[in-house]
């Protein structure tokens, strides 16, 4: 006789429906139900060290291949350690489903202990936080969720199973609710023709691609509206990738948000087409209100902030919206590449300056040129938070969409290994490699045993300084003095042994990109440190920026 089947046989159901694969997460008490259900279906079950970590790693399955990731906790405790997470998927974007235990709610034999109001809690950090009440109601609010999760603007989604609503048996002939397109509507002719009419009057326009234009489907249409448009780009830090840096018409990623020398094409341009600007960001540019022309394109309306307030939007699908233009402008734009040669020439010589530095700690800048040297193309580089993520954003030139992930969102610390991982299980044929700070690093260093478990071929690069070196670098800046933010470190070779990985210590810049081929060519998990030079980020980014800020006003 066939086992009834129950609210978290349901569930499961649910979730080989949308197609999920893998669910991240830490079981507990109150969600074993689910595993056991997870256990018969097929799904992988991926037991992370923390929670935190299986969040990260949903959010970023999401952002990788545009499905929901899925993540598991149980309640109170477990379920609170998601929080960093959810906020992380929903200021970038980033597609995923979290599924939380409950204690019973038909009767409560523990009284409060360990209940928290997840669900309140969730409210603000998501777009959408519900209780599940009902084992009949699963089907349709799992299908609820993950169209939720997955329509523009993608975020994260909660949903919380109590204990007994999994356990309870399911109605007889329910199943999980059939998938079905969703389209999106496209710019209207009216604002078309005037995004059109707009960059004809203008003679030196520039294009921006934003965090919400780096999405896989949209890399063919934007490739092809820069090469039908001729029209030189720049992009924010989370569109980086969207189009093959080596175009002749890459300008630089805005790092900064003014004073960079990007921005003086910036301050040079009559118009921005900004395609798929999100002011979740941190600005690329201030606008002002005597400023460039600025017209929006995005799925969704423009924020207006007190940086950003486009003066036209076409709101719709992107990748439509932008054919329609080009279509509509009727061939190559006459004179914006021209005006912007020597301009571009400059920008991208000042921005790749010091790359071969024999300088012992290493520079960011050499860091950045040798990893790029030993990266190939669909090599993919999952940045933690930390000083050289400023620098890995202006100087790192991709060539393919999402090889290089960074968080210019939330920008919390911790993320970088658990999304370097996600990358390395969906694309083993390729090299990963996550950079982190030593700060950063150590956040979330236990899911080295996950990396290992999972067999994974993964270097992680800790840029040593002892310190929180961005928060230092503000502290400088702001003429404070240098207090409270210095540590200690393990021994990182010593670190990886321990975990079974392999660990390296760089002891000249000479040897930096050796050791990273080697450490690629041997496969498995790989920790290599490298001490870093973070004296230049106030010789570049204030004494050098603020001199040529001087010079520009002088002419």
């Amino acid at each position: 006789m066939a086992a009834q089947r129950t609210g978290s046989d349901l569930l499961v159901e649910a979730l080989v429906n949308e197609g999920v694969d893998r669910v991240f997460g830490v079981p507990g008490e109150e969600n074993l139900d689910i595993v056991e259900s997870l256990r018969r279906s097929g799904i992988e079950l991926i037991v992370t060290r923390h929670e935190q970590s299986a969040a990260f790693m949903a959010a970023t399955y999401g952002r990788l291949t545009g499905k929901a990731g899925v993540c598991l906790t149980t309640l109170g405790p477990g379920a609170l350690n998601l929080t960093t997470g959810a906020a992380y998927a929903l200021l970038g974007a980033m597609p995923m489903v979290m599924i939380t235990g409950q204690k019973p709610i038909l009767k409560s034999r523990q009284a409060q202990f360990q209940i928290v109001d997840i669900v309140a809690t969730m409210r603000p950090l998501t777009k959408f936080s519900r209780q599940i009440v009902s084992t009949g109601a699963i089907p349709t609010l799992v299908r609820n969720a993950f169209r939720i999760a997955q329509e523009e603007r993608p975020g994260p989604v909660h949903l919380e199973l109590p204990e007994d609503i999994a356990a309870f048996p399911a109605p007889d002939g329910l199943g999980p609710v059939p998938l079905h397109p969703l389209e999106l509507p496209v710019g209207n002719d009216e604002a078309v023709a005037t995004a059109a009419e707009m960059l004809r009057a203008a003679e030196r326009p520039l294009v921006m691609i934003g965090a919400a234009g780096n999405r896989r489907h949209l890399v063919p249409a934007l490739s092809d509206f820069v090469r039908r448009m001729n029209i030189p780009f720049f992009n924010t830090q989370m569109g980086k990738g969207a189009v093959d840096g080596n175009s002749g018409l890459y300008i630089g990623t805005a790092a900064l948000s003014e004073g960079d020398y990007l921005h003086d094409a910036v301050t040079s341009a009559d118009l921005i087409l900004a395609i798929g600007h999100d002011v979740v960001e941190k600005p690329p540019f201030i606008m002002e209100q005597a400023g460039q022309t600025v017209i929006h394109v995005g799925y969704q309306p423009a924020d207006i902030a007190e940086v950003y307030f486009p003066d036209h939007e076409v709101v719709g699908d992107i990748g439509a919206s932008l054919a329609r233009i080009a279509e509509e402008f009727g061939g190559p734009h006459p004179t914006a590449a021209e005006a912007f040669a020597e301009l571009r020439r400059k920008i991208l010589e000042k921005v790749s300056a010091d790359g071969t530095s024999d300088r012992f700690p290493l520079l960011p800048q050499r860091i950045v040129h040798d990893v790029r040297a030993v990266m190939p193309e669909d090599g993919v580089v999952a940045l933690d938070n930390g000083m050289y993520k400023i620098w890995f954003a202006r100087s790192y030139r991709t060539h393919i969409a999402n090889t290089i992930l960074l968080d210019n969102a939330l920008a919390t610390m911790g993320a970088g290994l658990p999304s370097a991982m996600v990358a390395a299980m969906l694309h083993p044929d390729r090299r990963v490699m996550a950079v982190c700070g030593d700060g950063g690093f150590m956040m979330n260093s236990q899911e080295l045993e996950t990396a290992i478990r999972l067999k994974l071929n993964l270097v992680v690069v800790i840029l040593v300084d002892n310190a929180y070196g961005m928060i230092r670098w503000k502290q400088e800046a702001q003429g404070f003095a240098d207090w409270g933010l210095t540590f200690g470190n393990p021994d990182f070779v010593t670190y990886a042994k321990a975990y079974g990985a392999t660990g390296w210590k760089v002891e000249s810049a000479e040897d930096f990109a050796p050791t990273l081929e080697r450490a690629f060519n041997q496969g498995g998990v790989h920790l290599v440190s490298v001490p870093i030079d973070y004296t230049e980020n106030s010789r570049v980014f204030i004494e050098e920026l603020r001199s040529h800020a001087s010079a520009v006003e002088a002419d």
